[in-house]
């Protein structure tokens, strides 16, 4: 089947390739849902693009005012002008119908000028109008069928748009515009709707023959340049290869319990009560972004960019002189102020403008507020799908009041999506709260298991080693005090050590000199064993001589000395 393209982001994609050429779309909603734009907006595009010219039958608004309506978008240029050619067809509010009718004459001049200007395209506006003058149902049925003949003769491309049959104008005959719908080839419904005090819009393609479409219904925005609707499959499906290149968080140990920073393009999650260090830890990332030479965009949901950069100075985080240069633009934003496609919209107009490698969002979770619940999630799966696309490392904040965050995941649950994702909390013992770090998980990446206080100073941002005591992570005046105590410990310790030292010395150099006292007394008692031994020896020598003389004297061998 050829389709026409319509030139509108994420409608192309959900039908695949734009309107059914040749034949009629019904776009059919309420007041402000966006019909009457987006069937201007087709036609610009075909004329900027396909060189094709339109006519514009107007039953409800002069053409005057409907080129005024559209003079602020981008596409309403000359070439839309040239090639576009309005019919003014409003009922004459003094008109008194006497008799029946039919859309005979004006199909027979819009006929004319289509032969005169080579039109191929047609939009009937507000043909709900038209056909509230006929008498009943059976004779607005009856020109329906003239209207789709005449178009189906001419090969012409239609767009009839059409208030909702469900309208309440439209209660008394549901058979009459509600039989559009059966007989269009593609018919796309349209909404506008207050939730929660927010604007909603949203767009679904109920049917298209001969071809398949996105059934779901998706939200529809209303920009500068003109209607985009919402729709992520073709950036979801965006391949290559997954980056391995780290990048720093802006926290030295951070980095190192990551094994070397989050991953190029990755998406970070960073959860926790109020006052836990979010906005912190996402100056920090931002600071280091711009210090490499990154552009980086800082969307706050909660503070001015002044506030953000005075608050984050107190820490040694300077994001006022990054913001002087253009590598930082820090974007505030209140969510109660738009919904949460149109905070989508500005943050990737914003993020394109900026040329931003890095996009930090604090908090992500003030999209989930009243009237933005039943969106929110889906936008945070396109920002994240966007973000990957397009190679932007992303980091979101998110606020929790849940204690046990691994097990209630996020308001906008995306923790089940981010790549990595980081919990804040509170120690509150002795008197004291603590803040705490931990790393939930982190995909394609080691990651540290452990629990580590986060310490904010004047001179930054640090987190302590852990400290354990009896099997429990100590943190603020409580590890004081326990590395107090040890320190005492281990003091009285020493000292009893060395007083320990000394009595052993004492002892030692006692014994020492009662062994040289005996040492001295032994050679003393070897002396004169020695000295009772050698005259023991002379003794016994000098016994044996005399022995020896008296022997020789009874012997008679020895001479007796001459008398005097």
């Amino acid at each position: 089947m050829a389709k026409a393209a319509t030139g509108i982001s994420g409608l192309d994609e959900i039908t695949r390739g734009g309107l059914p050429t040749g034949r009629i779309t019904l776009l059919d909603g309420g007041p402000g849902a966006g019909k009457t734009l987006l069937a201007l907006q087709v036609l610009a595009h075909g004329a900027i693009h396909a060189a094709e010219r339109a006519i514009f039958v107007a039953f409800e608004e002069a053409p005057d005012r409907i080129r005024e309506n559209c003079a602020g978008f981008a596409w309403a240029g000359p070439a839309w002008h040239d090639a576009t050619f309005f019919l003014d067809a409003q009922p004459d509010p003094d008109l008194v119908q006497a008799g029946s009718f039919d859309l005979g004459g004006l199909l027979a001049a819009i006929g004319a000028m289509a032969e005169e200007t080579g039109a191929r395209r047609v939009v009937f506006d507000a043909l709900d109008v038209m056909l509230a003058l006929l008498p009943d149902a059976t004779a607005r049925r009856r020109e329906l069928h003239r209207l789709n003949h005449w178009l189906r003769a001419r090969g012409m491309t239609a767009i009839v748009t059409a208030k909702s049959a469900a309208a309440p104008d439209m209660a008394a005959d549901p058979d009459g515009l509600g039989f559009l719908q059966f007989m269009a080839d593609c018919a796309i419904s349209l909404r506008h709707e207050l939730i929660g005090g927010v604007s909603q819009r949203s767009l679904r393609v109920l049917k298209y023959r001969g071809s398949g479409f996105a059934e779901n219904q998706a939200p529809l925005l209303i920009g500068a340049a003109g209607i985009e609707v919402a729709f992520a499959g073709g950036e979801r499906d965006a391949g290559g290869p997954a980056p391995q290149e780290r990048v720093g968080s802006g926290v030295q140990r951070l980095d190192a319990m990551l094994e070397g920073g989050y991953h190029r393009g990755a998406s970070i999650l960073i959860s926790g009560a109020p006052g836990t260090a979010k906005t912190t830890l996402s100056g920090a990332f931002a600071e280091a972004a711009c210090q490499r030479g990154e552009p980086t965009l800082f969307v706050s949901f909660d503070s001015r960019a002044e506030e953000v950069e005075r608050n984050l100075a107190s820490v040694a985080i300077d994001l006022a002189t990054h913001q002087r240069s253009g590598m930082l633009r820090i974007l505030a934003a209140r969510s109660v102020h738009g919904s949460a496609e149109g905070h989508l919209l500005r943050i990737r107009a914003a993020a394109h403008e900026q040329g931003a490698r890095c996009l930090v969002i604090d908090p992500l979770s003030a999209l989930a507020q009243d009237g933005n619940a039943a969106y929110s999630h889906s936008v945070a799966e396109r920002l994240i799908d966007w973000a990957k696309a397009a190679g932007i490392t992303l980091l979101c904040t998110s606020l929790m009041a849940h204690l046990h965050p691994e097990q209630e995941g996020t308001p906008l649950q995306v923790s089940t999506i981010a790549d990595t994702w980081i919990h804040l909390s509170y120690l509150a013992r002795g008197g004291e709260r603590n803040r705490a770090l931990t790393i939930i998980k982190s995909r394609g990446t080691g990651h540290s298991n452990q629990v580590r206080e986060l310490l904010l100073s004047g001179n930054g941002v640090t987190l302590d080693e852990v400290y354990l005591a009896d099997g429990e992570v100590m943190m603020g005046t409580l590890r004081w005090e326990q590395e107090n105590a040890a320190r005492n410990r281990a003091s009285a310790a020493a000292a009893e050590a060395e007083l320990q030292r000394l009595r052993l010395e004492a002892e030692r150099a006692e014994i020492e000199g009662r062994l040289s006292l005996l040492h001295r007394q032994l050679e003393l008692k070897q002396a004169e064993w020695n000295a009772i031994r050698e005259a023991g020896r002379a003794s016994l020598a000098q016994a044996a001589r005399g022995r020896s003389e008296l022997h020789l004297r009874r012997m008679g061998d020895a001479q007796d000395p001459p008398d005097a």
